[in-house]
């Protein structure tokens, strides 16, 4: 068995460990090149992942509980989150290899199954999240009311996504550091002006003290049932709603460490402060919108309006649209990254380690690309069903992958520990686990569970609500299950003492450069971003 999986790991590490490149039947192959920087890296997962989740869902997620339940639900799933970052931080900061993801991870600290269940799930759910963000973008231009044909601005979108994604990845990473720049830069205007408005700054000159909203209509809603068992129901759903805008953020960082100048050293420090970002961003986000809007609209914009304030609507439509756009950006960028990291661990066929001397993945890009053409199905009013139903597949996704997540940290922290792998040679551990990464697999796995209970109720079944709800569930077993059997001579889970832990760490080390001299003003500004 050590023997097996040492040559797998080996097989992976041939493909891109080795610098610059290596040899195959064909000739010369070019690997992936850490080329994003520190701040590059650092932006990328503070804003990589937000979008139309955050700044358009939020208001339909408010406007099903009410403020005090979206409230409370981000902040639920802010320290869910926070316990999946400091987890995955751990295993990809001791070997953050190019190339790995958390299904890289996942093949080689649990077993091949389980990472090549993970990767598919990956490459898929991403896949479809990029026509999702590239429709919302161009449906945000109908705020302006344009004549265009969404379809024009459809293709548009996937051009430039596409083109950014087959450039070197320096260009992905300064496109998307200005890009989540502009992101941080709104969310504190949006909450200097929420502040302002709260005390009656606004053109109308209506104070709103003492959390209007929460009194009128109320802080909390009742659905499906009236009473307290209503209330709980809400507040149930909105749980599950508000996990949508923080799915696969923190896979993100994983992703990019592969491509990292010296991961080993700026991976934690992204994870150290994830947490701020998360209160910041998220549940500020929440308490800046109050609780005066309806849903399937930006509470961000419809509040500006309703305060009297003409123009700064369409700056902040304006630049949601960029938000659409920039994570678009990111989710084709981890699609190609997790078909990449398949292809590396031998689970998908080999021309998808195929690089361009720049180190880009272009077979890889190339076929992720293929699931921009969903976003065309919105051009048709029939179609959009169908869309709507793929989109839904990710939801289940995202609590999947935290639950996989979790485990790969336990058996990884478990290997470590039967190996004697001194802490000096850890370089990041948090002192949540390994408690964070248990009490997330408890609470994911009732979040897949529930995902859909609404369907449960009285009059409210319906055979494609079901199935949008848990298809996922059987997709994913069956890609799991469906490996096993033509590899059931595997042990399920690999033996904690013969994970290896090795290969590829000495050309991790040889990787990780010291940081530049820098002024004193420039490192305390530094500080925050990383």
């Amino acid at each position: 068995m050590a023997h097996h999986i040492d040559n797998v790991s080996k097989s992976a590490d041939s493909v891109y460990e080795k610098e610059p490149e290596v040899s195959s039947e064909n000739g010369v192959r070019e690997t992936t090149r850490r080329g994003l920087k520190a701040r590059h890296a650092q932006m990328i997962a503070l804003g990589g992942t937000i979008g139309t989740g955050l700044f358009v869902g939020s208001g339909a997620t408010l406007a099903r509980g009410g403020p005090l339940f979206i409230l409370l639900g981000y902040s639920i799933l802010s320290i869910l989150v926070f316990f999946v970052v400091t987890a995955i931080t751990e295993v990809a900061a001791y070997l953050p290899v190019s190339g790995g993801t958390m299904s890289y991870y996942g093949h080689r600290n649990v077993s091949n199954s389980l990472g090549f269940a993970m990767g598919w799930l990956y490459f898929y759910s991403l896949g479809i999240l990029v026509p999702y963000e590239i429709t919302a973008a161009a449906l945000v231009i109908d705020y302006w009311g344009s004549p265009v044909n969404v379809a024009v601005w459809i293709t548009v979108f996937i051009i430039v996504i596409v083109g950014l994604n087959i450039l070197p990845v320096q260009f992905y990473g300064e496109t998307e550091f200005w890009f989540a720049s502009l992101k941080i830069f709104m969310m504190i205007g949006l909450f200097i002006l929420s502040f302002i408005l709260f005390w009656g700054g606004g053109p109308d000159q209506n104070a709103i003290l003492g959390f209007h909203y929460w009194k009128h209509p109320g802080s909390t809603n009742t659905w499906l049932v009236s009473g307290g068992t209503g209330r709980f129901v809400a507040f149930i759903e909105v749980v599950i709603l508000s996990t949508f805008p923080f799915t696969f953020a923190p896979e993100l960082l994983v992703v990019t460490a592969g491509e990292m100048q010296s991961p080993r050293r700026n991976l934690p420090k992204a994870a150290k402060r994830y947490f701020y970002r998360l209160v910041f961003f998220y549940i500020g986000s929440v308490l800046a919108i109050d609780g005066g809007v309806g849903a399937k609209s930006s509470a961000f914009v419809v509040g500006i309006t309703d305060a009297g304030i003409k123009g700064l609507g369409s700056l902040i439509n304006a630049i949601i649209l960029t938000s659409a756009w920039s994570s678009g950006n990111s989710f084709l960028y981890m699609s190609s990254r997790s078909l990449y990291s398949l292809a590396v661990a031998g689970n998908a066929p080999k021309i998808f380690t195929t690089c361009t001397k720049k180190g880009v993945p272009y077979v890889a890009v190339g076929t992720s690309s293929l699931f921009c053409a969903l976003a065309y199905l919105n051009c048709a009013n029939n179609s959009s069903l169908v869309f709507t139903w793929f989109v839904n597949l990710t939801n289940t996704s995202g609590f999947i992958s935290w639950i996989c997540c979790s485990i790969v940290y336990i058996r990884f922290r478990k290997a470590c520990r039967e190996q004697a792998l001194s802490p000096d040679d850890i370089p990041y551990r948090s002192s949540l686990q390994p408690y964070g990464a248990w009490i997330s697999i408890v609470a994911f796995t009732i979040l897949t569970l529930i995902n859909g209970f609404n369907v449960f109720f009285p009059g409210q079944f319906s055979a494609s609500s079901f199935l949008t709800a848990y298809v996922g569930i059987p997709i994913f077993l069956a890609i799991y299950l469906g490996h096993r059997a033509f590899h059931w001579k595997d042990a399920w889970v690999h033996e904690s003492k013969e994970v290896d832990l090795h290969t590829g760490i000495k050309i991790v080390l040889a990787n990780e450069h010291p940081d530049p001299p820098m002024g004193q003003w420039r490192k305390r500004l530094a500080e925050w971003f990383t």
